[in-house]
C-alpha cells in the first residue's frame, strides 16, 4: 500500500514538472535569442564576445622601447570591426590610441576606469550605440590598461544583454509563462478531478472491505497498485476472518472442556467432604482413602491453573527464565527415573540411547532446568497416556552439524495426519486419551513454546498404528 502511494504521488507531480520543465526550456530558447548582439556590418555574435575579443587582443599588443605597439593583425582586426582602442599607462595617461571615439579622454582616474569597467561608459557623453571593455597587461613590471570601444549596444549586466532586445523579450517571456502557467493549471484542475474520483472509489473500496462486502476489482489505471493492495488487503481480512472464528471457536469448546473438567475433580471434593462432615463415626482407613482422593482432584486442579498461569506468561512475553549451563544428558536421565518412580509409572518403560561420541562438553546446555522438567515431562507422560498401558518410550540423544538432538519417540497407537497437524495449538487435546481429565488442552503447546523461547525446534512424525516421535533440536556451536 505504501509504495502504491508513492507512485501515485509520482503521477500526481509529473504533470507539474514536465509543464515546468516545458516552461524553463522556452524561456532557455528567448534568453538565448536575447543574449545576441549585432555589430556594424549586421552579423549576429553573442553578446559576450566583446568580453572574449578584450581578453585575446592582448596577444596583438607589443612594446618597443617601453612603448606599447600594435601588430598589424591587430590594426587589421580592429579596422575590419570598427573597434577603437586606447592604452594607458599605470597613472591613467594614454600612450597610445587607434580609432578611438571622439569624445574619449586623454586621462583615466581609478574612479573613472572603475565606472567604465562597470558600466561600459566612459563619460556621460558617450556615443549611443557604444560600449567600452577593459583589459590589462604587465610589461617590465609595469601595468598597463587598455580600452577597446565596440559600436554595438550591449548592456553590462550580470550577462551582457542586448538592452533593446531585452526590454521588448520580457514581455513575451512574461506572456509565455502565463499561457504556460494557465495550461499547467488546467492540466493540474483535470488531473486533480480524476485523481479525486479514483480516491472516491478507493474510499469506497475501503469501506467495502471493512464492511465485508467487497468485490475485487480490476488492476489496471494509474491506481493499478493501489487496486492490487486492496484486493490483497480483502484476502488477508478474509483469512484473518476465517483464522478468528477458528480460533474463537476452539476457545469456546477449551473453555467448556475446561469448565466440565473443573467441575469432574470438584465433585469428587465436594462429595468426601460431605461424608467426612457426616456424624457417623468413619474409620482411618476410610478418613485416609477420602483425603486421598480429595488431593488427587485438587492437584488436577492446581496443575490445571498453572497451565492457564503458563499459557498467560507465554503469550504475553512475561515468563521468567533462569539459564545455567547444564549437561543435557544427565538431566534427562534423572527426569526419566523420576518419572518411572512414580506409583502410576513404574511398571513402565523408558529407553535412554546416547550417542557414543558425545563428551560432556558436547552435551553442555544452557536452559531453565525448571521449564525443561516441565517440557519434558509432559512429552513423556503424553505418550503413555495416550498410548496405553503397553506403550514404551525411547529417548536418543545426538550431536551433529552443531546441533544437539533429542528424538522423544514411542510405540503407541500414533495420530492421524488432521491430529498432527493440530498438535501444538492451544487449547487441542487429541483423540486418543484414554483419560480426559488427564489434559488440559495446553501442554504440548506450553512445550513447543519453551523449547523455542530456548532457541530450539520441536518437530512431530506419527502414523496410527505406528507409534509418534518428537525431534527436539538446540544449537550448540558458538558463532
Amino acid at each position: 500500500m505504501k509504495q502504491s502511494g508513492y507512485r501515485t504521488t509520482f503521477h500526481i507531480y509529473l504533470i507539474f514538472f514536465l509543464s515546468l520543465l516545458g516552461t524553463l526550456i522556452a524561456v532557455c530558447c528567448l534568453f538565448a535569442m536575447l543574449i545576441t548582439a549585432t555589430n556594424p556590418n549586421g552579423k549576429n555574435v553573442r553578446s559576450d564576445q566583446p568580453k572574449i575579443f578584450t581578453q585575446e587582443f592582448s596577444e596583438y599588443i607589443v612594446f618597443v622601447n617601453d612603448s606599447p605597439k600594435i601588430k598589424q593583425t591587430g590594426l587589421d582586426l580592429l579596422q575590419e570591426t570598427h573597434v577603437g582602442l586606447q592604452i594607458l599607462d599605470a597613472a591613467g595617461n594614454e600612450v597610445y590610441a587607434y580609432q578611438k571615439p571622439d569624445n574619449a579622454q586623454g586621462y583615466y582616474s581609478n574612479t573613472d576606469l572603475l565606472r567604465l569597467y562597470q558600466t561600459g561608459h566612459f563619460n556621460n557623453t558617450s556615443p549611443e550605440g557604444m560600449t567600452a571593455f577593459i583589459g590589462v597587461i604587465t610589461e617590465n613590471e609595469k601595468d598597463y590598461a587598455y580600452i577597446l570601444y565596440f559600436p554595438m549596444n550591449i548592456q553590462k549586466v550580470t550577462m551582457y544583454l542586448n538592452g533593446e532586445r531585452f526590454a521588448g523579450g520580457k514581455n513575451v517571456i512574461i506572456f509565455v509563462i502565463g499561457i504556460l502557467l494557465v495550461i499547467v493549471l488546467f492540466l493540474g484542475l483535470g488531473y486533480g478531478l480524476l485523481v479525486t474520483k479514483a480516491i472516491s472509489r478507493l474510499s469506497a473500496s475501503i469501506r467495502d472491505i471493512s464492511g465485508r462486502c467487497y468485490l475485487p476489482a480490476k488492476e489496471k489505471g494509474a491506481f493499478r497498485d493501489l487496486i492490487k493492495s486492496l484486493n490483497e488487503l480483502d484476502g488477508e481480512v478474509r483469512a484473518s476472518d476465517r483464522l478468528r472464528e477458528k480460533t474463537e471457536t476452539m476457545r469456546r469448546e477449551w473453555i467448556s472442556n475446561i469448565t466440565h473438567d473443573l467441575k469432574t475433580p470438584l465433585s469428587p471434593i465436594k462429595g468426601y467432604a460431605e461424608i467426612l462432615c457426616d456424624d457417623t463415626e468413619k474409620t482411618i482407613p476410610q478418613c485416609r482413602r477420602y483425603a486421598e482422593i480429595m488431593l488427587k482432584n485438587a492437584a488436577y486442579m492446581e496443575n490445571l491453573i498453572d497451565d492457564l498461569k503458563l499459557t498467560w506468561q507465554l503469550e504475553n512475553d512475561m515468563l521468567p527464565i533462569n539459564r545455567q549451563e547444564q549437561n543435557i544428558v544427565r538431566f534427562l536421565r534423572e527426569l526419566s527415573i523420576d518419572i518411572l518412580n512414580r506409583p502410576e509409572y513404574e511398571e513402565r518403560t523408558i529407553a535412554f540411547q546416547c550417542s557414543e561420541n558425545m563428551t560432556d562438553e558436547t552435551v553442555i546446555l544452557s536452559f531453565d532446568k525448571k521449564l525443561f522438567t516441565r517440557t519434558f515431562q509432559n512429552l513423556i507422560i503424553n505418550a503413555f497416556v495416550h498410548g496405553g498401558k503397553d506403550t514404551e518410550v525411547t529417548v536418543q540423544i545426538s550431536v551433529s552439524d552443531c546441533w544437539l538432538n533429542i528424538n522423544l519417540s514411542d510405540n503407541g497407537k500414533g495420530m492421524s495426519a488432521e491430529e498432527t497437524d493440530r498438535l501444538f495449538d492451544r487449547y487441542y487435546r487429541g483423540t486418543n486419551t484414554e483419560s480426559k481429565s488427564e489434559g488440559t488442552g495446553l501442554g504440548l503447546a506450553i512445550a513447543k513454546s519453551i523449547i523455542e523461547l530456548h532457541g530450539g525446534t520441536i518437530s512431530v512424525t506419527s502414523s496410527p498404528g505406528a507409534g509418534t516421535a518428537f525431534l527436539i533440536r538446540f544449537p550448540v556451536c558458538q558463532n
